[in-house]
């Protein structure tokens, strides 16, 4: 059964077996999830989140969290016997999603969405839903694994390379970690659609997603113009590495580190973005050597390892964006959530506002935002 009614009318006595909360996005991961944790013994509630405003309904028609998503998922409750609700979380994902991706980009810094999304929403917000029901435990279809140890609770990569989740979730700590399940983190993808199709689940082979679920066509500029204005901008110039002016620009949220597509011609070799100063809304472009850095600083850092204490350093493999293969990196904690990262070998377009996120072997030791590159 499906219902858009507050899940806190709807709280019941907690049964005897483990209850969980499977957050449902109405794709095969989530899907498969729910079938998978009922066939462990757990108690299966469903809930998809409605993080789209009203008036954006309309483009949200297929994406994540939209009509369609939560039409497919109260679908698959329905087959699979499980209660089914609707929470509207569009104010939250304005505040804690949506304003930090504007403000990242007025920053001067390229934000990773999806891991603010995982902690503050689905596995913040979502956890007062999941008491008031009597849940033990929050769900999704991450490719991700947690070991629940009896000291802590071990973040660790997905058995599937080629799907591993665990760099968007580098940031949740202990308290949500400790009442999380992954349950499709040891399977490859291949196996979640040939259960799906099984069990006769019309979402088995819906395609995945590979865009920011409330960026129409992955167009974040047509979409930054229309949600802040463009009298919200902040134009400035172009310049060379020598302090040149080469062109002027129509704002600096236009731009991210490593772009070379809208710059200034006339160069006989191809020009990328360097850098780029909020303070004086300027940007800088260079040559392809010099996106090649070998330290950097990062900010806001969560650690779930006694290793990264201020004043020492441990080595590790961090990854520098989610398609990053990793590398060999020695981190020196400082205070405040700061850290320094001194790369065993330079790295190309380390990017400010990119998530890094340190492993030892598949293991997430943490991590933190990616701030200015040390040259």
């Amino acid at each position: 059964m499906t219902s858009s009614l507050n899940l806190e009318d709807k709280a019941q006595v907690s049964a005897q077996r483990s209850r969980v909360l499977v957050g449902m996005s109405g794709g095969v991961d989530s899907s498969v999830a729910v079938w998978l944790l009922k066939e462990q013994g757990y108690e299966v509630v469903g809930v998809t989140m409605k993080v789209w405003p009203q008036d954006c309904m309309s483009r949200a028609e297929d994406k994540c969290c939209g009509p369609q998503a939560i039409a497919d998922a109260r679908g698959v409750a329905h087959s699979l016997g499980i209660a089914h609700y609707v929470v509207d979380e569009a104010e939250a994902f304005e505040k804690q999603v949506i304003d930090y991706f504007t403000a990242e980009y007025k920053s001067g810094r390229t934000p990773n969405p999806c891991v603010m999304c995982n902690e503050k929403v689905k596995f913040g917000n979502l956890w007062a839903k999941a008491k008031a029901i009597g849940a033990d435990y929050i769900a999704t279809g991450h490719y991700a694994i947690v070991d629940h140890l009896p000291e802590r609770s071990v973040l660790r990569k997905g058995r599937d390379p080629r799907k591993d989740q665990s760099y968007f979730l580098f940031s949740l700590r202990q308290e949500q970690l400790s009442r999380s399940l992954f349950p499709l983190g040891g399977m490859e993808k291949s196996e979640i659609r040939a259960i799906a199709r099984k069990l006769g689940l019309k979402v088995a082979d819906k395609v995945d997603s590979q865009e920011i679920c409330f960026v129409p066509g992955n167009d974040y500029k047509a979409f930054l113009k229309g949600h802040l204005g463009t009298d919200q901008f902040q134009p400035g110039g172009i310049f060379d590495k020598l302090g040149n002016r080469l062109a002027e620009h129509e704002g600096i949220e236009m731009y991210t580190i490593g772009q070379r597509k809208g710059l200034p011609g006339g160069s006989p070799r191809p020009m990328y973005v360097i850098d780029i100063d909020p303070e004086t809304r300027s940007v800088v472009v260079g040559e392809a050597e010099d996106l090649v850095v070998d330290a950097f600083e990062m900010d806001h850092c969560h650690w779930n390892t006694n290793s990264a204490a201020v004043g020492t350093s441990f080595e590790c493999i961090v990854k520098i964006r989610y398609a990053h293969p990793g590398a060999a990196a020695t981190v020196y904690p400082e205070a405040d959530g700061k850290a320094r990262v001194r790369l065993h070998a330079p790295q190309r377009a380390v990017t400010p506002g990119q998530a890094a996120v340190c492993y030892l072997e598949d293991a997430v030791l943490g991590g933190g935002w990616i701030g200015r590159s040390l040259r």
